[in-house]
């Protein structure tokens, strides 16, 4: 596995994945370690100040899937949001954890679901909130 990327989260997006996190049952949260790490390293700024190329809470993005080259659009939302439509995926599915605080161009290694690790590579924001003057949502 190669070097992680940095990233940067919200204060914001920040708080409330920690008060997610808190809520889940230990089996639960044992299964969302990866996320704890991503946490763990993220540099934290205040929401007018995250740069528009970042992948946030209800960020829009397209990513690719690497080897394979399979392209997606998804917005990335709180379990809460995750209603079973294909355009959304949740902070708590292993790629929702990789995609957070990821920048435009930036890859990373991420444990797939069916064993081995998988490739992401953010290719566009399509929309991010912070961007749009959406600072408290």
């Amino acid at each position: 596995m190669t070097q992680k990327p940095a990233i940067t989260v919200s204060s914001l997006d920040m708080q409330r994945l920690e008060e997610l996190l808190d809520e889940l049952p230990r089996e639960a949260l044992q299964a969302q370690q990866a996320l704890v790490d991503e946490l763990n390293r993220a540099n934290v700024v205040e929401p007018d100040k995250v740069p528009a190329g970042l992948v946030t809470m209800n960020s829009t993005v397209r990513f690719r899937m690497e080897p394979e080259g399979k392209v997606f659009e998804r917005t990335l939302v709180y379990p809460s949001g995750a209603d079973g439509s294909p355009e959304k995926i949740s902070v708590l599915a292993p790629i929702g954890s990789a995609l957070l605080g990821l920048s435009v161009g930036d890859s990373i290694d991420w444990p797939s679901p069916r064993d081995g690790d998988m490739t992401v590579r953010i290719i566009e924001i399509l929309y991010q909130p912070e961007a749009s003057g959406e600072f408290h949502r």
